[in-house]
């Protein structure tokens, strides 16, 4: 018998900032900044909506499709747990799932209709392609860590963070106060990679790692014989890339502590052709899991017989 705490499947929920309710009041404030015309129409009566999807996909995002509802006084009851792949019934058709039930007044269920839909179909989608393409770094043997990127929108990130974390890959950096990334535009500006270096580690002490981003097999040896904890081979062709990873951890075996990240033009397909894949980089970074990804597709109907 264990005697575990921990729950079987990780609730991300519980890592969620005090902030991210409050963010929610905001969107329904935005969605409804004066009068409800089409609630008058509906008014109070008791009503029992469900939630469909009609893609397939992970589902995602239900910690904020409940607090949508639960601050106009709905209820929410769901048929999947969060993490689940939505998929099509073995006889074939179109896809729809019925996959939570709404109950509340009719009205409030209209209000939060479409702040609760989009938060979750973004969400979803984000999970979904994350999900697809850590499975196919995996089929090509990768082992490594896999995270998307801080190219997220402004106001959403913790729903695409979120989605980012149900999806399976790492978030990599929350903001700009999670870790000291130092780019092109840095490097520049200090005149080399060395006093970007020298200078974050100055005030940012034992506790933050430093990732420098590097466009060739000289800088990340400058990075690295500076004190980079991470250094990331940017925009690399895939025989480039994978050249320079395993030159680097080969002549700083035994030496040096460092991980390099790839990143940059990396998509699922590049993946999938293992062109970019190898046990040499520690962590491949990507936005094309979250910043042009394609929604799950949800609706939510109202019983007309409730």
């Amino acid at each position: 018998m264990s005697t575990s705490n921990q729950p079987s499947t990780p609730v991300y929920a519980n890592l969620l900032p005090p902030s991210w309710k409050v963010k929610i009041a905001e969107w329904l404030k935005e969605d409804c900044p004066s009068f409800d015309w089409g609630g008058f129409v509906v008014g109070e009566a008791p009503k029992r909506a469900t939630l469909f999807c009609k893609s397939e996909g992970i589902l995602a995002g239900v910690p904020f499709f409940d607090e949508v509802f639960k601050q106009l006084d709905c209820k929410v009851e769901w048929n999947f747990t969060e993490g689940q792949w939505l998929k099509a019934p073995t006889s074939g058709g179109k896809v729809k799932i019925a996959v939570a039930t709404v109950t509340g007044p009719s009205r409030k269920i209209l209000l939060g209709e479409r702040v609760a839909l989009n938060t979750l179909a973004r969400c979803s989608g984000i999970a979904t392609a994350s999900g697809l393409f850590l499975a196919k770094a995996r089929d090509a043997g990768y082992k490594g860590i896999v995270a998307g990127t801080r190219k997220t929108t402004p106001g959403f990130r913790d729903v695409e963070k979120y989605g980012m974390l149900v999806g399976g890959v790492d978030m990599h950096r929350y903001d700009l106060s999670s870790m000291v990334m130092l780019k092109d535009n840095h490097i520049w500006s200090t005149g080399s990679v060395t006093n970007a270096v020298h200078s974050a580690r100055s005030v940012c002490g034992f506790s933050l790692r430093i990732d420098v981003e590097v466009q060739s097999y000289d800088e990340a040896v400058e990075a690295i014989k500076a004190g980079a904890d991470v250094v990331m081979l940017d925009n690399m062709d895939g025989e480039t890339l994978i050249g320079n990873a395993k030159r680097l951890k080969e002549q700083f075996a035994g030496g040096y502590k460092f991980l390099l990240e790839s990143s940059g033009g990396i998509d699922i397909e590049n993946v999938q052709q293992g062109g970019h894949v190898d046990n040499s980089i520690d962590i491949i970074s990507t936005s094309s899991i979250h910043q042009s990804t394609k929604h799950v597709d949800f609706s939510l109907k109202i019983d007309p017989s409730s």
